[in-house]
């Protein structure tokens, strides 16, 4: 819940949230209706959370998804959805539904842009060119961690974090590596993306080893049918990092090529479920999604939203068992993801109490993170 002024959630939604309205209007010169809808919205996230746009193509969805929230105050529901549905309501304020000049316009398509063309992705893939003859195992290693921590990149979370994010002490806080290698079979493997730019880099490489290196029959990329979250990828993004890596040359360009091929032979198929968008946890998943998700022989889930969709968005003690909390997932399930919420399971009590002893915050600060698989 996020009705606790002063805690996390409470900030995200009142904190957060109007700080991305303001820099969605300084990134994009909306006209006077689309800024008078931004206000609205602004001063709506302050009290009761409205309904739907009559007129809205998705109303019958979202109503299909209300638990009984809408008409109540947007912090004295479940955070998750009340999360996810600012997102909803902020593309219906900047017109990306409507006919006419702003419908499909991606509001977050400039903090996408610029964080794609930086300096810092350069290196990371002039990396790729040493790393494509490192030993197998280096390479495995190598690539699931980039996949990891390329979850850093996620541009809501930079947008309030310190500047000394960098700076932190960061380290692994459960490894199950050698076990989702072990589930990584020859045959289908679902990867549930985050972040588009520097994280989605990260993934596409991996999952260019798994086809390619690995014997990966079929990779199922599950990514957003809508700009959600500011920079969580959707299908246009998944373009713009394979015209990136061929731009690049190298490596970088020849795994481009490769997942290209990949694309055009159907064995990287790409997937945009209007489930994605949803806020609920996978738990209550759709027939289609979850017949993916069981032929697979792994599911790999990124970032953290992804993860507090699989585990389920709770106050878990953080000793609770991974395997426990995903049970009902139809198949093999990992998760890669930095902690940037409160929620985290599965790890040892011994770590859980080396972490608070630091009595610095290790939960919300994306400067941990975990790798956590079961078959």
């Amino acid at each position: 819940m996020s009705d606790v002024p002063g805690s996390f959630t409470w900030r995200v939604l009142h904190e957060r949230h109007p700080s991305l309205i303001a820099r969605v209007r300084e990134a994009t010169p909306y006209d006077a209706r689309r800024n008078r809808a931004l206000d609205a919205l602004l001063e709506e996230i302050e009290g009761i959370m409205a309904p739907p746009e009559d007129s809205a193509h998705d109303r019958d969805l979202w109503e299909s998804w209300d638990r009984g929230h809408i008409g109540r105050r947007w912090d004295e529901v479940p955070f998750l959805w009340a999360e996810s549905y600012f997102y909803r309501r902020l593309l219906s304020a900047v017109g990306y539904f409507e006919p006419g000049p702003w419908r499909g316009v991606d509001p977050f398509e400039p903090f996408k842009q610029a964080e794609l063309e930086g300096e810092a992705v350069d290196e990371e893939l002039r990396e790729l060119d040493a790393l494509a003859d490192a030993p197998a195992g280096e390479r495995d290693q190598a690539l699931i961690l980039r996949a990891l921590w390329g979850n850093r990149a996620d541009l809501v979370f930079r947008i309030s974090a310190g500047p000394d994010l960098a700076d932190r002490e960061a380290g692994l806080v459960a490894d199950d590596s050698a076990l989702l290698w072990s589930l990584a079979g020859t045959g289908r493997v679902c990867l549930v993306a985050d972040n588009a730019g520097s994280e989605l880099l990260p993934d596409l490489v991996l999952i260019d080893h798994l086809l390619h290196a690995r014997g990966t029959g079929q990779v199922i990329l599950h990514v957003k049918p809508l700009p959600y979250y500011v920079s969580d990828a959707t299908v246009t993004d998944v373009l713009a990092c394979l015209r990136r890596m061929a731009a690049a040359g190298g490596e970088a360009g020849r795994v481009a090529g490769r997942l290209r091929a990949a694309i055009g032979s159907d064995r990287l198929v790409l997937r945009a479920h209007a489930f994605s968008c949803a806020p609920l946890p996978y738990r209550e998943m759709p027939v289609g999604m979850r017949d993916d998700f069981a032929s697979a022989s792994l599911t790999i889930m990124k970032g953290d939203l992804n993860y507090r969709r699989l585990v389920g968005d709770r106050a878990w003690p953080h000793t609770t068992p991974f395997a426990e909390t995903t049970a009902y997932f139809p198949g093999p399930v990992a998760a890669l993801r930095t902690l940037k919420s409160e929620v985290a399971v599965g790890l040892t009590g011994g770590t859980v109490e080396a972490l608070e002893r630091t009595g610095r915050p290790w939960l919300t600060t994306g400067t941990h993170a975990l790798i956590q698989a079961r078959a």
